[in-house]
């Protein structure tokens, strides 16, 4: 047993050690625009299309809608696309529409085409329709600054970049979502190393929904959003493809230039990834049961070894904690994520490793998953991936 917990000590304690000093050197090199070097308006005042989809959005679209319309820019356009929604979400975008009567464009969509999935295809519809020279897409319940375009279109046209992401700030009420939300950042970051993403060299890329800015020629130069049309994790994908075809990709911070409620306690976390899990893994139950082993062993290993070793095996966990620790001490200065969460990593590996294996085992069992109130077989979803 000693020679296992020598192996896995030092195994563990190199990993979360390279983890942490990846980390520390690249972490420094992304721009935060919310500093003041950033306030100031883009060169050339390109022309800007917001493209909101929206699905059953009424408890949030109005407030997405009014900061939108609200921005301290002034070349720029909003579409909102109401997909299908059984609630009030039209009704509140036609509203807001009749408030601002130019600014605001509404695109209702009545059914879903085959061979699509709904939110590919209401952006693909938006961007159809849009006239501007960057398109940014983005959620109906995102909060915006009004600075918050403004800034990162001076960084984009500064760099210059041809698709910036911009890290929401997390709105996190409930113990819950904070321990399950600091172990899905651990994962996003070290899975796709935002320092690394702007190296040509490297595969790293980078998408999130909340902000995908990209130039309008781009977009089309990569197939638009028809390239995506069933694709689940459609925001990631989308930096993938641009990535791939050798465009410029930036990814900032920016404080709360915009923000978000991601979920509602660890349950509405656990709910919100079900349906993207399976889809990670690219809908093989091999690759997804071996990525839970790996789970818990990098994750869970260091709290049970440094009990379970004895003397010097015991090393390597103990190492493999402190750095643990160091990365939620970082992670506390770019979120509201105090470093002791660290102390319930145990809990949130264990409901990862859960959702996981919900969102394998639900996936094959419905043969396919329901996303928005429809269903899409996983044949359709297998054949659809980029």
């Amino acid at each position: 047993m000693s020679y296992f917990h020598w192996i896995a000590g030092c195994t563990l304690g190199l990993a979360w050690v390279w983890r942490l000093v990846d980390a520390t050197l690249g972490v420094p090199t992304i721009s935060d625009i919310s500093r003041p070097e950033w306030d100031r308006r883009p060169a050339g005042n390109p022309r800007v299309s917001i493209i909101v989809p929206a699905r059953n959005e009424a408890a949030d679209v109005a407030a997405t809608l009014t900061q939108l319309l609200a921005l301290d820019y002034d070349n720029y356009e909003v579409i909102a696309v109401d997909d299908r929604s059984s609630d009030r979400t039209g009704e509140i975008m036609e509203e807001i529409a009749a408030a601002d009567p130019g600014r605001l464009k509404i695109i209702r969509i009545s059914d879903l085409p085959p061979g699509w999935m709904g939110k590919p295809h209401a952006m693909w519809s938006a961007g159809n329709q849009a006239s501007g020279d960057w398109l940014l897409f983005t959620d109906a319940d995102v909060l915006f600054r009004p600075d918050a375009l403004r800034r990162a279109l001076a960084y984009a046209e500064s760099e210059p970049a041809d698709h910036l992401v911009l890290f929401p700030w997390m709105i996190m009420k409930a113990p819950g979502e904070k321990m399950m939300i600091a172990f899905f950042q651990t994962l996003f970051v070290f899975g796709h190393r935002p320092w690394k993403v702007a190296d040509p060299k490297t595969k790293d890329h980078i998408g999130v929904g909340a902000f995908n800015l990209v130039r309008r020629q781009v977009y089309e130069a990569v197939g638009t959003y028809a390239a995506l049309r069933f694709e689940v994790l459609d925001d990631m994908k989308l930096g993938k493809v641009v990535k791939n075809a050798g465009f410029a990709q930036r990814n900032v911070f920016g404080a709360d230039l915009i923000s978000i409620r991601w979920a509602k306690g660890a349950v509405g976390v656990v709910d919100n990834l079900t349906k993207n899990f399976f889809a990670l893994m690219s809908f093989q139950w091999p690759r997804a049961l071996a990525s839970c082993f790996a789970l818990a062993f990098l994750n869970l290993m260091p709290f049970v070894g440094v009990f379970l070793a004895h003397g010097w095996p015991r090393l390597g966990y103990a190492v493999a904690l402190f750095s643990m620790f160091a990365i939620y001490v970082g992670m506390s200065t770019q979120s509201d994520i105090p470093p002791y969460y660290f102390l319930m990593h145990p809990v949130s590996t264990a409901l990862f490793v859960y959702t996981m294996l919900r969102s394998t085992f639900l996936t094959l069992g419905k043969g396919g998953i329901t996303w928005r109130g429809t269903f899409y077989p996983l044949k359709d979803l297998r054949s659809g991936m980029v």
